[in-house]
């Protein structure tokens, strides 16, 4: 009867284990995926895949000031790109991108931006889904202004 109570006790302290180490597992590849979703999680630009978000100031030292080839795409209405927008952008409305997606380079970086930051997120899908891996989400147009630069 001891014999059973100690086997009994091992196999309960096995299933813990593995419990255990499933769980760890299972932790370890949300965060592995969550880090894989959330594209650069630095924030700072990078050309190896979806780039993720870009701050104002990390567009305009890696893209502006360097003249580097890329597309700035204001995802906002019409009316909303004609009351301002940011220099050297074109605008193509978010509801547009999935059929005018011929007039976006697959072989340069697109940078995305909107109002509030929710139409570049849906604009970063659209072009991720059609197979484009470096796009940057630079978010709302007011960061562009809060960081000092100025709209056309």
């Amino acid at each position: 009867m001891a014999k059973r109570q100690s086997s009994k006790k091992k196999d309960q302290k096995k299933n813990q284990n593995l419990l255990a180490g499933g769980l760890l597992a299972i932790i370890v590849l949300v965060g592995a995926g969550f880090l894989f979703m959330s594209g650069n999680s630095g924030g700072a630009a990078t050309t190896d895949g979806v780039g993720g978000a870009i701050s104002p100031q990390q567009y305009v030292s890696t893209y502006v000031e360097n003249n580097t080839d890329h597309l700035l795409v204001d995802v906002r209405t019409p009316e909303e790109f004609s009351s301002g927008h940011i220099p050297g952008a074109v605008n193509i409305p978010v509801q547009e991108l999935a059929d005018r997606l011929s007039e976006v380079p697959t072989d340069e970086d697109v940078i995305v931006y909107c109002r509030s930051g929710n139409r570049s997120g849906q604009a970063m899908t659209i072009l991720a889904n059609n197979n484009y891996t470096q796009i940057y989400d630079m978010g709302a147009i007011s960061a562009w202004q809060q960081a000092g630069y100025t709209l056309e």
